[in-house]
């Protein structure tokens, strides 16, 4: 299988983050896709351009990030993690969704960051620098869920690379007045699959 990602993508990161949970790091080919970019190759393996997208080894291609996570998951050995059913399941349900939402955010303004500086665009930067702060005092009162102190599981996945936005983008100063979800990103950020998928450095303006 192939799995095609940019650095700069947090959704690409977590399909890496899985590969390594799973141990499939030497079954997946990782490939570097030229995006955003008039007549990229890439466009012809994946017409949308998004990342990160996975080619099965029966040729068919899988996009979105969720899908290919869960995708991986089933590929070796028994599920670690699907969402169980019941009100436990609702629970990791909502919380991943609030992880996603700032993922999302932060994406968004790092993309407004990878524009020339006149193609900008304050009125969204300051909107996603404002909806961020918000969510990261969201995150300080719901850090203590059982959910985010248990076994590893998507939410944990997703926050974690959420967060950690701030190596693309150091304007992304979500620490300050947030103790506790410093304290639990310096902790969970040693485990393996996170340190090993961590980016260079910020991202080139």
């Amino acid at each position: 299988m192939k799995l095609y990602i940019t650095l700069y993508s947090p959704y690409a990161r977590m399909a890496r983050v899985m590969l390594a949970e799973k141990g499939l790091e030497s079954a997946i080919e990782i490939i570097i896709a030229r995006t955003r970019e008039i007549g990229s190759p890439y466009y012809k393996i994946n017409p949308s351009g998004r990342v990160p997208y996975l080619v099965r080894d029966d040729g068919v291609g899988m996009e979105d990030s969720q899908l290919i996570c869960s995708y991986l998951d089933h590929c070796k050995g028994s599920p670690k993690f699907m969402i169980p059913q019941g009100n436990a399941g609702w629970e990791l349900w909502r919380l991943e969704a609030l992880g996603r939402t700032m993922v999302e955010g932060a994406s968004v303004w790092i993309r407004e960051l990878l524009r020339r500086e006149e193609e900008r665009s304050p009125t969204i930067i300051d909107h996603e620098q404002r909806r961020l702060q918000r969510l990261a005092d969201t995150w300080e009162e719901e850090i203590d869920n059982p959910f985010m102190r248990g076994k590893i599981n998507m939410v944990q996945i997703t926050l974690a690379c959420a967060l950690q936005l701030e190596i693309w983008n150091p304007e992304f100063e979500w620490r300050k007045g947030h103790p506790l979800l410093v304290e639990w990103l310096n902790t969970i950020s040693d485990r393996s699959s996170l340190s090993t998928t961590e980016p260079p450095g910020p991202l080139s303006k």
